[in-house]
């Protein structure tokens, strides 16, 4: 045989051994239906008892939407995981707050939620990210899954996951799969009755989001133009961490010309920050120093989670990324 035959038929050889390697592994992440389906709901946690009901009510919404499918929560903050840990182990501490469901007391991080789904036999799962916009907490999940999905097991069936998907958060995400100018559109819709009772109080209404100081908040900015454009009505956003920030919320404030301001989180839970960041007796919080500015503030400690409205978007772009 002559070696310009033989070159080509090691060639197609290698080609064919490439080939079926590709086949093998190309299921992996995509083969709907393989599998026992679960979800995760991933958040930043909370420490604050009250707080947690926005987290449930989020879990009972998709849940009732996904009645045969097991829903999980998960908390990525190593600090509120602590403490709800040391709580499990106080006994005095849950008989003085009897309704905290035990998922909560034990939940654990994205990680160890999937891998305990995975022990038990569920190989297609679904994370809903229940942020409010794609900043470092949506990157680290979209990294953790990406470092899931590229384990291939040598027989595919032995892979772990048949199907790993991701929910995107309430503002969207870049991509062209869903354009988020569309989720900005819809969350403005879920946010009518804020802008409602802010109407019938001839007040402003202020949002304080958590924002993030390592990646771009100018979706908060491009948000608050939606809302305003939606409503006609003074709506302001102002992030602890990012901009906009407070500075950028009061010269939005003085510009409208309202000495009253109706002041909510644009947070899932109504936890730490606005209890104290924002509502606190502090000087260097937001209730205070607007006061000082001389206008008459009112807030309200209610997360997004118990917004109907905005607890369905959840569920909407969980079904978008379990249909995919």
């Amino acid at each position: 045989m002559h070696n310009s035959c033989k070159r080509l038929l090691v060639t197609l050889m290698a080609l064919s051994l490439l080939l079926a390697a590709t086949a093998a592994n190309a299921g992996h992440g995509n083969e709907k239906g393989s599998g026992k389906k679960a979800i995760v709901l991933t958040a930043f946690g909370t420490s604050y008892p009250e707080a947690i009901t926005s987290i449930l009510a989020i879990q009972k919404a998709v849940q009732k939407a996904f009645p045969n499918v097991p829903v999980k929560l998960a908390f990525t903050s190593n600090i509120i995981r602590k403490i709800w840990i040391e709580r499990s182990q106080d006994k005095a501490w849950q008989k003085t707050n009897p309704g905290i469901p035990a998922e909560v007391l034990h939940v654990r991080t994205p990680l160890a939620t999937i891998a305990d789904l995975q022990n038990m036999g569920y190989r297609d799962i679904t994370v809903q990210s229940l942020h409010v916009f794609a900043g470092e907490e949506f990157h680290d999940t979209v990294t953790l899954l990406a470092g899931l999905r590229s384990i291939h097991a040598l027989k595919p069936r032995h892979t772990p996951f048949a199907r790993l998907a991701l929910g995107r958060p309430a503002l969207g995400m870049p991509g062209e799969g869903h354009p988020y100018k569309t989720d900005l559109a819809v969350a403005a819709k879920a946010l009518k009755t804020d802008v409602e009772q802010a109407r019938k109080m001839d007040a402003a209404l202020i949002y304080m989001g958590h924002g993030n100081d390592f990646f771009s908040t100018g979706i908060y900015a491009e948000f608050q133009s939606v809302l305003q454009q939606e409503y006609g009505w003074p709506v302001i956003i102002g992030c602890v961490e990012g901009f906009p920030g407070f500075d950028e919320a009061l010269a939005a404030l003085k510009a409208t010309g309202k000495k009253s301001v109706l002041m909510k989180p644009l947070m899932i839970v109504a936890g730490d920050h606005a209890s104290n960041d924002m509502a606190g007796a502090e000087d260097d919080s937001w209730k205070v120093m607007l006061t000082k500015e001389g206008f008459d503030v009112h807030t309200e400690l209610r997360g997004l989670g118990v917004v109907p409205e905005w607890a369905q978007l959840y569920v909407e772009h969980l079904k978008d990324a379990m249909a995919r």
